[in-house]
């Protein structure tokens, strides 16, 4: 989705830890995988376009790479109208296939047509290519087309379907909640033979148009024990966040966020289900406990320095005083142990520190536009307190501000 995603645990990582507090747009579907070009779009690229068969072809030499000669069956796009049924098309490098064997060549215009690779097709799979929406047709109305090819037996199709999906505004795939085939999706969403890939997207999907039984199918897939790494399982708990409101975010505290012995794959898709609903399902759950949930989270090094920032970004300034507290835990000197060995804080990570010194540099500059326009205007408690807070770390540690400050940006 444009304004939304979806991707493997250290790809959301490597996106989550930019040194800027500020998010930038998200531009797909927060829980997908999408494809760089849809059939649609490279069909919409294309110059000529056909359907053709595999005719013959020579094999290749020790001095040639051999040819692959298609015959024309059907035009999707003719270029000046040079192409025509029944026209031969020969391709260097020999390509075996059998006679009848259908695929779809698509070029782009030179001193002659220029063709790509040719795609393996079947009728069907034709057709769905040759029948889609334009991509300037409106996104939603698009969307419908595709809708009923998701899961198609059809490889070919169901991931290009898929692709659509992920590619597609998350604001324009509410719009088909009406439309969605909810026993389908219920489906799709408890079976093990659904692509993990597509898990997200399907549990988005019925997080829109699904009931009271379908959020309970769901908490059972979530809830479930694992030690494995469940590609798309924080699609699947932002889907049931939509269904169930602040019943099913308690239920992701108790069995996600607050039990330590949980993986920390599933922990952290837990997270990213808490930054679906504040992003895109404004109101569905208070913001006050959205933030409740987040700052638990904060009980965990491993995800600390990534908390801080969405607190940041969440305006949660009641963890000032905590996160200056723990601040200076990383300052102390380390603890001994009965052997007399030292004992790292936990906390005592450059990110963390990195973070925490943004975290109170925001807090320092949320002030009102009159204060910025040089007017008066009575700084917030957590205004004077957060610039309080900067002074003593710049006291305290000075080289580690001075590395906060250099990529800062508040947005």
């Amino acid at each position: 989705m444009r304004v939304s995603a979806q991707s493997i645990l250290t790809t959301a990582l490597a996106a989550t830890l930019t040194l800027s507090l500020a998010v930038a747009p998200v531009l797909s579907c927060p829980f997908c995988s999408a494809p760089s070009l849809t059939l649609a779009e490279q069909l919409a690229q294309a110059d000529a376009a056909v359907l053709v068969q595999w005719a013959d072809g020579t094999k290749p030499t020790e001095t040639s790479a051999g040819t692959t000669v298609y015959e024309i069956k059907q035009i999707v796009r003719n270029h000046k109208d040079a192409l025509k049924v029944g026209d031969r098309i020969t391709l260097p490098r020999y390509r075996a296939s059998k006679v009848g064997d259908l695929f779809m060549l698509m070029g782009s215009k030179g001193t002659a047509i220029e063709w790509g690779s040719p795609l393996e097709v079947s009728e069907a799979s034709f057709n769905y290519i040759a029948q889609a929406p334009a991509p300037e047709t409106p996104t939603a109305k698009r969307l419908a087309y595709y809708l009923k090819f998701l899961e198609y037996p059809d490889p070919l199709v169901a991931n290009d379907a898929y692709g659509e999906f992920a590619n597609a505004p998350y604001e324009d795939i509410t719009q088909l909640s009406d439309t969605m085939p909810r026993e389908k999706l219920r489906k799709w969403v408890t079976s093990p033979e659904t692509p993990a890939t597509r898990l997200g997207l399907y549990g988005l999907l019925i997080g829109l148009c699904g009931d009271k039984d379908d959020a309970q199918a769901i908490e059972k897939r979530i809830v479930e024990e694992t030690e494995d790494f469940r590609l798309g399982i924080d699609g699947l708990m932002s889907g049931y966040l939509l269904l169930t409101g602040k019943d099913g975010l308690d239920v992701i505290e108790k069995t996600k966020l607050k039990d330590a012995s949980v993986p920390f794959s599933e922990t952290y898709a837990a997270m990213q289900a808490l930054r679906f609903m504040w992003k895109y399902a404004e109101g569905r759950i208070e913001p006050e406990r959205l933030r409740e949930s987040m700052r638990i989270l904060l009980e965990r090094p491993e995800l600390a320095d990534l908390v801080i920032a969405d607190l940041a970004r969440w305006n949660d300034w009641g963890v000032q005083d905590r996160l200056m507290t723990m601040y200076r835990g990383t300052q102390a000197p380390p603890k001994k142990t009965t052997d007399g060995e030292d004992v790292q804080d936990p906390y005592n990570i450059p990110s963390i520190k990195r973070a925490i010194v943004r975290y109170m540099l925001v807090t320092s500059k949320d002030v009102a536009e009159e204060a910025v326009a040089g007017k008066e205007a009575e700084l917030p408690p957590h205004v004077v307190k957060g610039r309080e807070y900067v002074e003593e770390l710049r006291k305290l540690d000075p080289k580690t501000v001075q590395q906060a400050e250099r990529f800062f940006f508040l947005k």
